[in-house]
Formats: structure tokens, C-alpha cells, sequence
């Protein structure tokens, strides 16, 4: 098993770009509640802070706080991708090297890990978060995308319900070009 370089700093803050195997899918958005589920289920056993995410319909950016004493996001993201797994229909492709490991062809194997190391990183991956949908041509308004942490921060009056999102644009943050 390949084993990858990732940051491993107890109680750090971290931002993820997970993305669905099949990037031409609804599955998150039409699956909502069960990524809700996946996420609350795993919460209980294995706490974070959920600082902000957003979910599109192929793909996740989460930015999490692990506790003091605690590093293994990886093991949250096993956990939840395999809750989720679970509760999807089938049917999905699956290449040979899916099917000899016993795997669903729902998510994409890797994701894509940022340490955040200053309060500007932390600024700039909240305000790339909500405005990733506005950037995927999905809505006009962060506002107007109802799978959002951008709706409780409006809530704690952290943002302004017009928040037009022009931070983050031109930012990849795990994202392909």
C-alpha cells in the first residue's frame, strides 16, 4: 500500500476537496441527507469541528478543526466515504481493480489535504468555500446554494446575506484546473 505524505498535526485545521469517481453525477446533492448522516454518525465516535463545507453535486471542499489531541482526518474520511457507500444504489462503473478489492466505484480513492497554517489561509479558504458554487456556475449568489456552512455564518451574522463571494476567485485549492 502506497503510504502518502500528509500532514498529521494534532488539533490542526484542515481543508479537503473530496470528489466523486464519476464527476458527471448528482450523487451528493440528490444524497444529501445521507452525506449528512455519513458525517453525523461519524461525529459521535470520532469528533472535528466542521468550520465550513459545501457540498456540489460531484464534489466536497470541508475545512475541519480535529481535536487537541487528535490528527487522523484520514480515518473520517475512510469512515464517511464508506457510511455513504453504503446507503448509495448501486449500479455504479467499476473498473477490475474495484471489483478484485471488494470496492463501490462511488468516490474517488484520494482527496486532497491542506494543512492551514496562518489566520490569511484559514480567511481565504472560508471565502472560497461558499463561493466555490457561484464558481461552478451552479448559482449567481453564495446565498442562493442551499448545501452550505455560508447560511450559518450569515445566521451568526459572520457574513452579510448579500455576500457577493469575489474572494477565492482565481484559487484552485484542490481543484483541477
Amino acid at each position: 500500500m502506497t503510504n502518502y505524505r500528509r500532514a498529521s498535526v494534532p488539533g490542526a485545521t484542515y481543508f479537503f476537496t473530496v470528489n466523486l469517481a464519476n464527476r458527471d453525477t448528482t450523487l451528493l446533492t440528490d444524497r444529501i441527507d445521507d452525506l449528512r448522516n455519513a458525517m453525523r454518525c461519524v461525529r459521535v465516535r470520532h469528533p472535528f469541528a466542521i468550520d465550513a463545507m459545501v457540498v456540489l453535486p460531484e464534489h466536497i471542499h470541508a475545512l475541519w478543526t480535529l481535536p487537541d489531541d487528535d490528527f487522523d482526518y484520514a480515518l473520517r474520511w475512510r469512515l464517511i466515504k464508506t457510511w455513504f457507500a453504503r446507503h448509495a444504489p448501486q449500479g455504479e462503473r467499476r473498473r477490475a481493480s474495484r471489483i478484485a478489492k471488494g470496492e463501490r466505484g462511488i468516490w474517488q480513492r484520494r482527496y486532497w489535504e491542506h494543512l492551514v497554517r496562518h489566520d490569511d489561509d484559514l480567511r481565504r479558504h472560508v471565502d472560497y468555500i461558499p463561493h466555490n458554487p457561484v464558481k461552478h456556475g451552479h448559482v449567481v449568489l453564495a446565498v442562493d446554494w442551499p448545501y452550505s456552512t455560508f447560511h450559518r455564518y450569515v445566521a451568526e451574522g459572520r457574513l452579510p446575506l448579500d455576500w457577493g463571494g469575489d474572494a477565492g476567485v482565481g484559487e484552485k485549492f484542490g481543484e483541477r484546473g
